[in-house]
């Protein structure tokens, strides 16, 4: 099998498996509870916890962990907007992950909330000279995704945390990074409020966290035992916590390399792809994107019907958001930016693991080709 949907989620790392199963079967303590063992068990959820921070130039106690990345964007949210007294306004984007797109829509009907969408450049990102039109000195939260989960675009949070703190100093600032953190440079968050998921990076599923920097206004999540300093309740997710700390680790001793193996996979698939005819790039340009994810429309064949053949022989890949997969009607992201009809219809997501090979890309090619070669024969005319 070739495998190109790492997007929706990676294959566990043996060793962030095995870390979990040992914590399921002989550190299966409850952290919170007050004996030697569950001390223990807690020491390792807090070595976890200190090394993500790092990752994000945070402090620990600044990391919430969570049941992974729609949980994150939930609570940042609702956890945002339950702390704004008054009026609330939300500026975010028409091409949000349906965790954070839909979320402030089901909010602003709860707080009878004001939603404003930024625009947006035809690549996907966040059009940041037009950013001003929307920033308000009452609006109260902006959140603005990281990577885009279908299109790879990477927004300059640098460059709008800077415009949201002169246009919009009382704004609390959210971004979703699911498909950004260690993707892209993450070392210093500019942002109050961003979201991660454990899943995406090779470690188990049901984990992420959120980080909520300290000072900012935060109403928490879940009501409950007051785990997680009473802004997220429910029992540790140990087993969860530690894999992910394992595949952290692993990704953090490899990242350039690894950045550089998901870029080369990406760069040969591409160069493959667009020398057939009829194949358009949809979002940036190929370096200006992030290195795992690469979007492009097979003009003359509906992207549904290429993914099936495709995953006959054994190539797996997508044509967009796994949590929009069986949603049917237009997709919301490429309409944003202007992607439309046919060109819409025929566009298939490609996303890439450090451990795909620029061999594999070239097989996939193959394949695509032959079979574009066939499906195209019964083109509408």
């Amino acid at each position: 099998m070739i495998y190109f949907d790492n997007s929706a989620t990676t294959r566990t790392l043996p060793e962030a498996a095995e870390r979990a199963a040992a914590a399921m079967t002989q550190d299966y303590f409850n952290p919170a509870a007050t004996y030697g063992a569950a001390f223990t068990v807690e020491k390792k959820v807090n070595e976890a916890r200190a090394f993500a921070a790092s990752l994000i130039g945070a402090n620990p106690n600044e990391l919430i962990y969570t049941s992974g990345g729609t949980e994150s964007n939930n609570a940042a949210v609702f956890g945002t907007l339950r702390s704004v007294h008054g009026k609330k306004r939300i500026v975010t984007t028409a091409i949000e992950h349906p965790s954070v797109f839909e979320t402030v829509a089901a909010a602003a009907k709860l707080f009878d909330a004001e939603i404003v969408y930024a625009p947006l450049c035809p690549d996907g990102t966040v059009n940041i000279d037009r950013l001003s039109d929307v920033l308000t000195p009452d609006t109260s939260m902006v959140s603005i995704m990281h990577v885009n989960n279908e299109l790879g675009s990477v927004n300059d949070l640098d460059r709008i945390a800077m415009k949201v703190r002169a246009l919009s100093p009382g704004a609390v600032l959210h971004s979703d990074g699911v498909q950004a953190f260690m993707k892209v440079d993450t070392r210093k968050l500019p942002v109050d409020l961003y979201s991660v998921s454990a899943h995406k990076l090779h470690a188990p599923k049901g984990v992420g966290f959120l980080y909520v920097r300290n000072g900012v206004k935060f109403a928490g999540g879940q009501i409950g035992g007051g785990q997680e300093r009473n802004l997220r309740s429910g029992t540790t997710n140990v087993p969860g916590i530690v894999g992910f700390d394992t595949a952290l680790r692993a990704y953090h001793a490899n990242e350039s390399a690894w950045h550089l193996q998901m870029f080369r996979v990406k760069q040969r698939l591409y160069a493959n792809l667009s020398a057939l005819p009829d194949v358009l790039l949809n979002g940036p340009a190929i370096e200006q994107g992030a290195p795992h994810i690469l979007n492009l429309s097979f003009m003359g064949v509906r992207g549904e019907v290429l993914m099936h053949a495709l995953e006959k022989y054994g190539v797996i890949v997508s044509t967009g958001s796994a949590c929009s997969a069986k949603k049917m009607g237009k997709n919301r992201i490429l309409n944003a930016i202007g992607v439309t009809g046919a060109r819409q219809e025929s566009a298939i997501r490609f996303s890439f693991s450090p451990f795909n090979t620029e061999e594999e890309a070239d097989v996939a090619a193959g394949v695509i080709e032959e079979q574009l070669r066939v499906l195209r024969r019964y083109r509408r005319r």
